[in-house]
């Protein structure tokens, strides 16, 4: 685990306990996260860069599933 990860999930996991002990659902913090990681990109970042990122987040949702890799 990277020290990077391991200041994310500090701080995230703080802010799930912070939400849940004011009635806010892990869900809507969930996506304002998003929002918020999705604005800080356009900063810096084409919408197609963006894009191409959430795109490869969507193909490899699943834990479970086989990928094929192609040979050079």
């Amino acid at each position: 685990m990277t020290a990077a990860w391991k200041l994310v999930e500090t701080h995230y996991s703080a802010l799930l306990a912070e939400a849940a002990s004011g009635g806010i659902d892990s869900d809507q913090i969930g996506r304002l996260l998003l929002d918020a990681i999705i604005r800080h990109w356009r900063e810096s970042r084409s919408l197609a860069d963006i894009a191409s990122e959430l795109e490869f987040v969507r193909t490899n949702l699943d834990p479970d599933a086989e990928y094929v890799f192609m040979r050079p």
